[in-house]
């Protein structure tokens, strides 16, 4: 497809050889490549150059001052300056001073956000070029002007789409729908036909009008209006369609040539089988020799469509003159019945349409006028004798008048009848109704009398039978591809003069005349011909003359050899087009394995796709059969149509704010009743046939969706998509999701290193394996520092994560937030995400590990800080611990247990996430077990029961367990554990310096020549700020900066007497370090830590007695505590807490119920 590009490239005068004042064309060497003649240049400059005041004009060189067509280069700012040639401004002086009047504001982003002048200029030579074509490429290098299309709506659409819509069907098949189905039935299908390709054309001018449509047809039309996945699914089809055309026209021809033209060319003689086989040979002779012409050159088809077109209208007007001539004057073409059924005139060798007749024997003639071989007397004088005819020995055992014959025979007589009565003889009415026939029927006139006989009928005996068996649904199907090709204009667009004026017109023009030209092609034909020539599909009852040929003025021969050319030139047609529209997909890159067929000869004409082309018409071409083909080929057409009507009825529907066709005259209700005819058609004429049609389009969909290249074309599908989730997200909003609805919606946060890599990526393979009870996943993180300063970074995090959840597989949405510190960051993701009623409802973020030999204690208490955020938040919290050991997608658990530890009641997540990771296949053969702990005043025994109800009520499977815990007095070890977590926290605060406290302490400590003292003056307090704000020089004066400086200033000018220090001290905490030490060692632990710790330990006890050999253990996350400053001690009970367990997973819940008994 071509495509606009507007893009203006700075230019130095080193890259302008040879300005001249013979330059015709300045715009060619300018970095925009705009496009102006020589004489437009300088007559708009001529008003300016006068109203300027005589300014004298620079040039590059510096010299030429009076040239006007020369642009003014000037450096400035480290960047070149060209004087516009859009603008009406030839004065190097004045270029500055027009930017700095009017322009000044926008110059530096000139390179992104061009002139209007420019914008304007580049619409106006706009070109509509076939993308890829080597000599338009260079042409546009070299910056010539291309010729503008000269076609007119009559000569560039009309007339293409009379010679596309008009084909074989018409000649071949239409005289037998009618005969079948009658004229109402006929004119039934016709019409529905051509409402539905009517609809599609309006369809079709709408979007066609709606902008600049680029070579490419259809295929571009519904691809920018469906999006990528439609376009290629529905290319394709229509590309196979029009490939099958091409197979269908094909045969068509043979069937003329070997039928009506030349019968003696048949290679294998008899019917049937032997006619399948001459139509296979003859057709992929004709096939090879089609593509050839095709590969040698386009331009010898363009010139034998005008005669093929010829021999179209002069074949359909020799049809009308010889309907209006048989008004007057008969043709004769008598056909022969016996009773009511046809005689094949093949078989009436002698012209005798009768069982004797009587011949006077001549006494010198060795054989009798017949030519039958019998023998007269020569002594006999000359008697009047009745002879059989040749009719009789098809019937008969013998030609002896007394042979034994056949039943229906000896029954009937023949007749002879008027196989066109002609349009005055009211046969009309014989053909209104149907007359549908199994395969293998006799050919019956229901108006003549017969004395049927219960025998029956040999197909050896010189009947006209039905080669298959009709109905209304196969007639539909055979008869469609004569409506299609109404796509011809918008093809050639590129060729138009006005193509949005001329598609609408005349494609509906052609489609109206067309549709007339059928209409009363039906009624005539069942106003002139018999209904047993109309239902003799191949014309053998009238000696196998083409049906519609007897009707045609002056002979039948206008039809026949006018039919043959003309489905020759529409088979040139399709093989010419096909190959195209399969070039344009595979240049659009959306479908890798077709890529190969973009490429071809060097003037761009399609080599590969024409190979493709060609094979796939020969496996049509070995089908034979006419009416087997045509439905095929029925329904990819039909498939096109059907989608180009959803595309206007979409765009129409969603009102998006480009959709501004010029064509007005169309409504949503027309497109949507073409695609419900289109819809009802495939179904009508062949279900199976569109079932496998539209099982090829969904895999073509599918694997375009999972492996073709991403386009962005501003599709319906993608307007349909924000509308629908606008319209679901408001439906959200309306009230909180019910229990029965809630599923977990994770927002799940990640670390990334200094080489932006995730830290823990097996945490987002958790979240997918999680997520197999589906609902919405967004995966963020943090990235330190200022929004305009780390863009990048923040823009390379989001690609990291974008690609990690492709290699997982995880379905959502990835967020990257730029904050100064990363607790803050997080709490505004944890605030932010989401929207409406999709909004997260539970966090999963990783353990910090290390967090004890860590000197910096900024993770751990971002860590803290995210989970107060989440409580507050009301969300549910999810922390795995020792993630690294949990199994990845590809690492399916054999056996074992999930194990949920059952404290505290939280809403019932416990429940609820057991059941979703044994959806997932790595967890699917997990059992679940579920513990709960009993006080020494709970019954255990009912505890049980009644856990084991609730489960059966919750329809979840898993063994049951109470643990009884019995009170115990503190133990030593619960009180050592405890003493020593609260000294390591005491001398954490005092070792706790950064690198530059250090120097500045040490470097004071030396310069009073007092002892080695390491005093702390870092408090807890203050230890929120990030690494990177510690390690800032002092005089950096950005946010608090400059308090921060007062303050180290303060603490580097104190005199350390004993009073100050132990102020200093009790105010932040710390402690000189021996007295420091000898604090710790007389500390008494205080007796709520004592508590809690107690709890942990004999947790642990129970917990890893129980679940050593677990495959994933849940428990509930006690909160952390009030005051800040027992942080530290909660990250050591969590420890304690989970303490020999391999795959740990802390769950907190939000405080709202999730599961529930009730359905």
């Amino acid at each position: 497809m071509a495509s606009v590009r507007f893009t203006v490239t700075p230019t130095k005068a080193e890259d302008l050889p040879g300005l001249s004042d013979t330059s015709p064309d300045i715009s060619s060497r300018s970095g925009a490549r705009v496009r102006f003649g020589s004489r437009e240049s300088v007559n708009r400059s001529d008003p300016l150059s006068e109203a300027s005041g005589g300014v004298t004009t620079t040039t590059a060189g510096g010299g030429g001052a009076d040239t006007p067509e020369h642009s003014s280069i000037e450096q400035g700012e480290g960047n070149s300056k060209i004087s516009s040639v859009y603008i009406n401004n030839t004065h190097g002086a004045d270029d500055d001073d027009f930017y700095d009047r009017n322009l000044a504001l926008f110059e530096e982003e000139m390179d992104t956000r061009p002139k209007v002048s420019s914008l304007l200029n580049r619409l106006a030579n706009y070109t509509n070029l076939t993308q890829g074509a080597k000599e338009h490429e260079e042409a546009e290098s070299i910056g010539e002007k291309k010729k503008a299309g000269k076609m007119g709506t009559f000569m560039g659409v009309y007339l293409p789409c009379l010679q596309n819509i008009f084909g074989v069907i018409l000649f071949l098949r239409l005289t037998w729908v009618v005969g079948s189905g009658g004229v109402l039935h006929a004119l039934c299908i016709v019409f529905i036909c051509c409402c539905c390709t009517m609809l599609t054309a309006i369809s079709m001018s709408a979007i066609a009008t709606n902008g600049v449509v680029p070579a490419g047809g259809s295929y571009f039309m519904i691809s920018r209006s469906l999006g990528p996945e439609f376009g290629g699914a529905v290319g394709l089809c229509f590309y196979l369609g029009t490939t099958f055309a091409g197979a269908m026209y094909i045969l068509g021809a043979i069937e003329i040539l070997l039928m009506y033209i030349a019968p003696k060319a048949a290679i294998f003689e008899g019917e049937g089988a032997a006619m399948l086989n001459n139509m296979r040979i003859y057709g992929s002779i004709c096939l090879f020799l089609m593509s050839l012409l095709v590969f040698v050159g386009v331009k010898y088809v363009n010139k034998l469509a005008s005669i093929f077109l010829a021999c179209v209208i002069v074949s359909i007007v020799s049809i009308y003159i010889g309907a209006f001539v048989s008004a007057f004057k008969e043709p004769h073409f008598p056909v022969c019945m016996l009773g009511n059924r046809t005689i094949n005139g093949h078989d009436v060798a002698d012209n005798q349409c009768r069982k004797t007749f009587l011949q006077v024997t001549d006494p010198s003639a060795g054989f009798n006028g017949t030519g039958n071989g019998t023998s007269s007397n020569p002594s006999a004088a000359p008697a009047v004798v009745e002879k059989t005819t040749y009719l009789w020995k098809h019937f008969c055992q013998g030609q002896e008048p007394n042979a034994s014959c056949d039943d229906y025979f000896n029954s009937n007589n023949f007749s002879e009848i008027k196989g066109l009565p002609g349009l005055a003889s009211g046969i009309i009415s014989d053909n209104l109704w149907s007359f549908y026939l199994s395969k293998g029927d006799v050919l019956e006139k229901r108006s003549l009398s017969s004395s049927h006989v219960a025998h029956p009928v040999s197909t050896h005996q010189p009947y006209v039978f039905a080669d298959i068996t009709t109905s209304f649904t196969l007639l539909v199907g055979i008869f469609f591809p004569s409506v299609t090709g109404i796509m011809a204009g918008s093809n050639r667009s590129g060729d138009l003069k006005d193509a949005q004026r001329s598609i609408p017109i005349g494609t509906i023009l052609a489609i109206l005349t067309t549709s007339f030209v059928y209409l009363s092609a039906v009624v005539l034909f069942g106003a002139c011909i018999d209904g047993v020539v109309l239902r003799d599909k191949f014309g053998d009852s009238v000696r196998g003359n083409l049906v519609v040929g007897t009707l045609a003025w002056p002979s039948p021969w206008v039809i026949v050899i006018g039919s043959f050319f003309s489905t020759c030139g529409a088979g040139l047609q399709s093989l010419t087009g096909a190959p195209r529209l399969l070039q344009a997909i595979a240049k659009d890159n959306i479908i890798p394995f077709l890529r190969v067929f973009g490429h071809g000869k060097a003037n761009g004409e399609p080599t590969w796709a024409l190979l493709l082309t060609a094979f796939i018409a020969e496996l049509g071409i070995l089908i034979a059969s006419l009416d087997l083909v045509a439905p095929i080929l029925t329904m990819f057409f039909l498939m096109c149509y059907l989608f180009v009507n959803l595309a206007c009825a979409l765009q129409t529907l969603l009102r998006t704010p480009n959709w501004r066709p010029r064509f007005s005259y169309y409504h949503w209700t027309m497109s949507f009743l073409g695609m419900t005819i289109c819809l009802a058609l495939m179904f009508i004429s062949s279900w199976y046939y569109a079932i496998v049609a539209m099982v090829i389009a969904g895999m073509i969909y599918k694997y375009i969706e999972y492996h073709g290249a991403e386009k962005e074309w501003g599709d319906g599908i993608r307007g349909l998509s924000l509308s629908a989730a606008r319209y679901a997200l408001l439906r959200l909003e309306e009230g909180p999701p019910h229990t029965k609805n809630w599923r977990p919606q994770l927002l799940v946060l990640l670390k990334l290193d200094e080489d932006a890599h995730v830290k823990s990526p097996r945490l987002l393979t958790f979240a997918s394996q999680l997520k197999a009870g589906k609902g919405l996943t967004i995966v963020g993180t943090v990235v330190s520092g200022n929004f305009l300063q780390s863009f990048g970074e923040a823009f390379a995090a989001e690609q990291t994560l974008k690609h990690l959840m492709d290699k997982e597989r995880v379905k959502g949405f990835c967020q990257c937030i730029v904050a100064q510190k990363p607790r803050d960051g997080i709490s505004h993701m944890i605030q932010s995400s989401g929207l409406g009623g999709m909004k997260p409802n539970t966090v999963v973020m990783g353990w910090p590990h290390a967090w004890r030999q860590s000197e910096d204690p900024q993770s751990w208490k971002t860590f803290i800080n995210t989970v107060r955020v989440t409580t507050a938040a009301h969300l549910a919290l999810l922390v795995p611990k020792n993630i690294s050991l949990f199994p990845s997608n590809s690492e399916p658990c054999a056996e074992g247990y999930i194990d949920v530890w059952w404290i505290v009641h939280d809403g019932g997540m416990l429940m609820l996430l057991p059941f979703l990771l044994r959806q997932h296949k790595v967890w699917r053969k997990c059992g679940m077990r579920i513990f709960t702990v009993a006080q020494m005043e709970d019954n255990s025994i009912q505890m049980k029961k009644d856990l084991a109800t609730f489960l059966y009520h919750l329809r979840i499977q898993a063994e049951v367990e109470v643990v009884e815990m019995h009170d115990s007095d503190i133990s030593a070890y619960t009180y050592e554990r405890t003493l020593m977590m609260e000294q390591r926290s005491q001398m954490l605060r005092q070792m706790r310096l950064s690198k530059s406290d250090r120097e500045k302490e040490a470097q004071l400590v030396k310069d009073r020549n007092s002892m080695l003292r390491l005093t702390s003056i870092g408090s807890d307090d203050d230890d929120d700020t990030d690494g990177g704000e510690r390690d800032r020089p002092v005089s950096s004066v950005s946010g608090g900066g400059g308090g921060g400086s007062a303050e180290h200033h303060r603490r580097v000018q104190m005199t350390w007497t004993k009073e100050k220090t132990s102020q200093y001290r009790a105010a932040h905490s710390g402690c000189s370090t021996p007295e420091g030490f000898r604090d710790m060692l007389s500390i008494r632990p205080d007796h709520s830590n004592v508590r809690r710790m107690h709890t942990a330990v004999k947790l642990n006890e129970v917990i890893v007695n129980k679940s050593h050999d677990a495959r994933l253990v849940l428990l509930n996350m006690p909160g952390p505590p009030r005051n800040a400053d027992g942080d530290e001690n909660y990250m050591e009970f969590l420890e304690v807490l989970t303490e020999g367990l391999e795959r740990v997973l802390l769950v907190r819940g939000g405080g709202s119920e999730v599961i529930t008994i009730y359905s």
